[in-house]
């Protein structure tokens, strides 16, 4: 069994402002956590994969005591929020992209590598009613890929009890051609070295799908979460000779969470 290491994509919060006038205060004092933590899933070997494998990932979250946020979901990526206004939030959002090669599936062989790199962008969420989030993020691809992307999900939460929160909600995903080129595209000199036929992506939706989450705050600061994910692949990413000769448009992920929050603060 193969585990891959890596970090999820999870809220890294940092403190926004300046520093008030003579009250001798700087703009990173004040209350802070530090959530840390572990998940172990089950999840496509790659993306557009047909075989699935047990993955693990640490899990790092970093914030300000007193934000309004009142949701998130493991499908954040890391934020930091410049508009922070009760039921609207928008900032700053980036995500960490790990290097993908045929050492991860024998699928991959004869393709060029994605490199190790990220992707930075914007975010904004809204909270239309008490129970739900509405969030959108747009991201640059940085050395991974050169094209953008975006994601919108909507989350609906109940409190089923004081410790135990149910959440779940469609998403969907859109791309440029440059992103779709380099996680599905296919070229002549690939096309002869992996067996695949050529393909020459434009952009458009990616996916569209389903997540869920049971939350259980078992003590004051440890949290465990039950979550599943279905997409399925569309537009260039459907129609790529790597998910229809090798590969499956049906992407499903299930796993479990565990995370343990340290509260400090800084002078």
């Amino acid at each position: 069994m193969r585990i891959r290491i890596a970090f999820l994509s999870g809220a890294f919060f940092l403190l926004a402002g300046t520093a008030s006038a003579g009250d001798g205060r700087y703009m990173w004092s004040g209350d802070w956590y530090l959530k840390v933590g572990a998940t172990g899933f089950i999840g496509p070997k790659y993306e557009g994969a047909s075989d699935r494998m047990f993955q693990a990932a640490p899990l790092v979250s970093l914030g300000k005591a007193g934000s309004s946020v009142r949701f998130s979901s493991r499908n954040d990526n890391m934020s930091y929020g410049l508009l922070d206004q009760g039921g609207i939030r928008a900032g700053v959002v980036g995500k960490l992209i790990f290097e993908r090669d045929e050492d991860r599936s024998s699928d991959l062989k004869g393709l060029d590598p994605v490199k190790f790199g990220g992707e930075i962008g914007g975010f904004a969420e809204v909270y239309p009613t008490d129970w739900m989030r509405l969030r959108a993020e747009v991201r640059q691809g940085i050395r991974s890929h050169h094209g953008v992307v975006a994601d919108v999900a909507a989350d609906a939460f109940v409190d089923v009890s004081s410790t135990v929160r149910v959440s779940g909600g469609p998403r969907l995903t859109a791309a440029t051609s440059d992103y779709f080129d380099a996680y599905y595209g296919v070229n002549n000199r690939e096309s002869a070295a992996s067996g695949l036929s050529t393909y020459d992506p434009g952009g458009g939706i990616h996916s569209a799908g389903l997540g869920a989450a049971i939350t259980w705050q078992a003590t004051e600061k440890m949290e465990t979460s039950a979550y599943a994910e279905y997409r399925r692949l569309m537009g260039p990413a459907a129609d790529s000779s790597l998910v229809r000769e090798r590969g499956s448009r049906n992407q499903l992920l299930v796993g479990l969470s565990a995370t343990y929050r340290f509260d400090f603060t800084v002078p």
